[in-house]
C-alpha cells in the first residue's frame, strides 16, 4: 500500500489530502513497493504516455493520487506479468474508457527476451546453414563479417536470431559500398550503447528476487529500444544539418 512520506503534510506534497505531489514526493511513495523505482522511470513512465501529471506555470511536475495509483499499477504489471509498456498502456486505456477488459496474463520470462525477434525455424538459436539461407548471403561474405565482429557465434558455432536481421543489413550497406571495416565503428557504438543499458539494469539483475530480475530484462529491451530511437534521430538531424 502506498504511504505518504514522512513530513508530506507540512510540505505540501501529501496524497492524503487532495494537494499535489512533486515528483520526489512521488518517488518516496513509490520506494517501499519498489526500492528499484528512481526518478529517471518515472519521466519515462510520462514520456512514453503512462500517466500524465499536471505541470506548473514554471514547469515543474505535480502529481494527483491517482497518477501515484497508476504509476504503481504500471510497475507491478511489469514486475508481475513480465508485460512490456505497449500492452500495459493498451490495457490501462481499456480500463480508462470504461471497458470490461481481462489482465493480461503472465508471461515466462524467456518470452519476453524473445517477444519480437526473427526466428527461423521458430527457435531462438539457428545453425550457419540456417542463417546463410535465412539471410541470402555466402560462405566467404559470412566469414568476413565474422573476421571484423560484426556476427559472432557462441561455443556451440550457433547463433542468435538477431544474426539474420544483421547479416541482411550488412549485406544491404554492402550494396553501397560499405564493407565490413567500415562497418566497425557502428558494432563499436552498439557496445558502449550496451555498457549504458548494463549501468541501468545491474542492479536489478543482481536482485535476488526472480519477478525483480525479469523486470531487469525489460527494462534493458525498453532501453535498448529507446537508444536505437535516439541514434536514428541523431543521424537524421546530423544530416538535414549538413544539407542546410
Amino acid at each position: 500500500m502506498l504511504r505518504t512520506p514522512p513530513g508530506g503534510a507540512g510540505n505540501g506534497t501529501a496524497a492524503t489530502d487532495g494537494r499535489l505531489m512533486s515528483i520526489g514526493a512521488v518517488l518516496a511513495l513509490l520506494r517501499d513497493e519498489f526500492p528499484e523505482v528512481t526518478i529517471s522511470k518515472i519521466r519515462f513512465l510520462e514520456a512514453e504516455g503512462l500517466v500524465e501529471p499536471q505541470r506548473t506555470p514554471s514547469g515543474y511536475r505535480k502529481f494527483a493520487v491517482r497518477d501515484v495509483e497508476r504509476l504503481a499499477q504500471v510497475l507491478r504489471l511489469q514486475r508481475d506479468h513480465y508485460l512490456p509498456l505497449k500492452v500495459i498502456r493498451e490495457y490501462l486505456d481499456a480500463l480508462d474508457a470504461g471497458e470490461q477488459v481481462a489482465l493480461p496474463g503472465p508471461a515466462e520470462p524467456v518470452d519476453l527476451l524473445e517477444a519480437g525477434a526473427e526466428q527461423p525455424g521458430g527457435g531462438s538459436r539457428i545453425g550457419r546453414e540456417e542463417l546463410l539461407a535465412a539471410s541470402g548471403v555466402g560462405e566467404e561474405a559470412l566469414g568476413g563479417w565474422e573476421s571484423y565482429g560484426l556476427i559472432e557465434a557462441d561455443a556451440d558455432g550457433a547463433y542468435d536470431a538477431e544474426a539474420v536481421a544483421i547479416a541482411k543489413l550488412i549485406r544491404d550497406l554492402g550494396n553501397y559500398g560499405l564493407e565490413p571495416r567500415h562497418l566497425r565503428a557502428v558494432k563499436a557504438a552498439a557496445e558502449r550503447q550496451v555498457s549504458l543499458v548494463e549501468q541501468v539494469v545491474a542492479p536489478l539483475r543482481r536482485h535476488r528476487n526472480p519477478q525483480t530480475r525479469a523486470h531487469a530484462e525489460a527494462t534493458a529491451r525498453e532501453l535498448a529500444a529507446l537508444s536505437v530511437r535516439l541514434h536514428a534521430a541523431l543521424v537524421q538531424s546530423a544530416l538535414r544539418v549538413r544539407q542546410i
